[in-house]
């Protein structure tokens, strides 16, 4: 089993207790944190340190500025001095990265089964049972005003072949018969492709399963009333407001703005150190967060739940690390003034 295997069944094991995916990616998400913890402790102290020689720094480029050998030998002395390592920042990080990757891999797989099985419940039984969480009708649709409860093409096309054959694989032999009438049995939707493939054509499960689920009767009198609804008009771009909606948009937008706060624990260069750095860093801090809301608006409201509570959790633990090492830099300082004393 790879990491990401490995981590959506700790999701799902929760799950099996939580009984709520939504609250499960809650307590993934500090499950997880708390893993990492130890890791993000390292990193930020040395980035801090890092923060606190900056002025030093900048004192040398600006002295050896026409010197660059002058300027590496004493930005050197200068670590070696502090006794400060400047890649011992980098290091955690590298080492958590793999593990934040496969906890966006996990959170899709987890999505895209429960999204393929309740196309399936719905195909075959005109019901589907929704997984909600408070203001969110569909934790596997985006939690918006402009997103239903029901996949579209787009969220079809992102679930991949695999999925959509180990979902299709559980079913009982009833379902499985009903989907072979509609021409969606495994062996029917792999020759389609296959075929597709000989002719240079593009295609995927998404797009042979879509035509059919339009024409389902739950399906089918949903769109009905979706054609009813007004569109906002935003002049690059017009976005249809379902009165049957999926959700309030809140999540998107705490995403961006937990991402943005999230910042505000970060070391940032001093005064001295502005420049291409700190002009890079201004530059980060406002992408981030838009990033986050195009993210969080486009893709599942269970993926915006971990994407807010990480945010969140991360600045939590950035505001208490941080007064840990204010705590550690007063006692360091009094110890130096004590001992300055007594000599």
């Amino acid at each position: 089993m790879d990491i990401n295997g490995f981590l959506a069944g700790i999701l799902t094991g929760i799950n099996s207790v939580v009984n709520n995916y939504g609250w499960s990616i809650v307590v993934f998400t500090l499950l997880i944190k708390v893993v990492l913890l130890p890791f993000d402790y390292k990193s930020r102290k040395s980035m801090r340190r890092m923060s606190k020689l900056q002025p030093e720094i900048a004192k040398i480029q600006k002295k050896y500025a026409n010197d660059k050998e002058k300027l590496n030998q004493k930005t050197s002395e200068l670590y070696r001095k502090e006794k400060i390592n400047p890649l011992s920042g980098c290091v955690p990080m590298l080492i958590t990265f793999p593990i934040l990757f496969a906890m966006f891999g996990a959170m899709r797989t987890i999505a895209n089964t429960q999204m393929a099985q309740q196309v399936a419940d719905l195909l075959t039984t005109n019901t589907q049972t929704n997984e909600t969480w408070l203001w969110v009708k569909n934790l596997w649709m985006p939690d918006s005003p402009f997103a239903t409860t029901l996949a579209d093409l787009a969220s079809l096309k992102q679930i991949p072949a695999d999925i959509w054959q180990n979902v299709w694989q559980g079913l009982s032999a009833g379902q499985v018969d009903i989907l072979k009438g509609m021409g969606l049995g495994l062996e029917q939707m792999q020759a389609a492709i296959a075929d597709a493939a000989a002719n240079k054509q593009t295609l995927a499960m998404g797009d042979l399963i879509f035509p059919v689920l339009q024409q389902n009767p739950t399906y089918l009198a949903e769109s009905v009333k979706w054609a009813a609804m007004p569109e906002l008009n935003l002049l690059i771009t017009r976005l249809p407001i379902y009165a049957f909606n999926n959700g309030l948009f809140l999540l998107p937008i705490l995403a961006a703005v937990t991402q943005f706060l999230m910042t505000a624990t970060q070391p940032q260069p001093a005064a001295a150190a502005q420049g291409q750095a700190a002009g890079s860093g201004a530059f980060m801090k406002y992408f981030f967060p838009l990033f986050s809301l195009y993210i969080c608006s486009s893709y599942t409201a269970g993926f915006s739940l971990y994407w807010v509570m990480s945010n969140i959790i991360a600045w939590a633990q950035g505001a208490v690390l941080n007064k840990i090492f204010e705590e550690q830099e007063r006692k360091a300082n009094q110890t130096t003034i004590g001992e300055g004393t007594v000599k």
